[in-house]
């Protein structure tokens, strides 16, 4: 059965080489991306068919108008794999305030997941790249008013998609399948090139787990839930995630960093 498949940030890296695994297969694949000419060079590397959608996931309305754009192609979508990331940035702070890590990692995953609700088939998948690296939110620092690390960011920001992830799936117990997957330690990404300086391990073990994700059996049931591929397993996330009070609390801080100001 052919399926509708939108991967952000597939210019490089997993997305790339997931949508390139999705296209064999004979999936439509969305391909997201913020530089029209890796977009290009990305759809030709991937072949099948393929749509490109360019936006700049720092940018509200670049999420908006991405989520507008899908919405006018296409009454039906089957998957979306939030796999767009960032963890170092020459600013690391947008224009409206907020850490570039939560705008990119938590906010804008969150916002498109919301927008494309409508064109998601109930039997479909939101699959969010989480990470093995897991830390308490801090609230100030995801409102924008206080400045982390590089590590620091990125690590709460994944929390906060786990957080979020686990939350959305509790309000529709009738699907799509929302699930947080930890692709892999240290994948051999540009991310991780950038940031740790190591050429990083092999990328199939990621696309491998993003494919079953997406669209095998063992995650029909999984809404929810948060699959480490360090370990081969559904597993807990950090305990913060697993916190009421906490987990509430973000979401809150999610919302209130979504709405816009009177």
């Amino acid at each position: 059965m052919t399926k509708t498949i939108l991967i952000t940030g597939a210019t490089d890296g997993i997305g790339l080489l997931t949508a390139q695994a999705l296209a064999a297969e004979g999936h439509r694949v969305l391909l997201h991306g913020r530089n029209a000419a890796k977009l290009e060079a990305a759809a030709k590397t991937v072949g099948g068919t393929t749509e490109q959608y360019i936006a700049d996931l720092s940018k509200r309305a670049d999420v908006d108008a991405l989520a507008a754009a899908i919405r006018k192609n296409h009454s039906q979508i089957d998957v979306v794999i939030n796999n767009a990331g960032i963890l170092k940035a020459p600013n690391p702070v947008t224009k409206e305030g907020y850490d570039i890590r939560f705008e990119v990692n938590t906010f804008a995953p969150y916002a498109l997941t919301r927008d494309l609700l409508p064109i998601l088939a109930k039997d479909g998948r939101i699959v969010n790249l989480s990470s093995a690296a897991q830390a308490p939110v801090d609230l100030e620092a995801l409102l924008g008013r206080k400045t982390l690390d590089d590590m620091g960011a990125y690590a709460q920001s994944k929390l906060a998609l786990t957080i979020w992830s686990r939350e959305m799936a509790k309000e529709l117990p009738e699907g799509p399948v929302i699930v947080a997957v930890n692709p892999g330690s240290l994948l051999a990404s540009k991310m991780v090139k950038e940031g740790f300086g190591i050429a990083g391990n092999d990328l199939s073990i990621g696309v491998n787990i993003l494919r079953e994700a997406a669209l095998g059996d063992s995650f029909a049931d999984a809404s929810g839930k948060y699959f480490d591929n360090d370990s081969g397993q559904f597993a807990q996330p950090h305990s913060a995630a697993l916190d009421a009070a906490h987990s509430a609390d973000v979401m809150q801080a999610i919302q209130d960093a979504l709405t816009p100001q009177a």
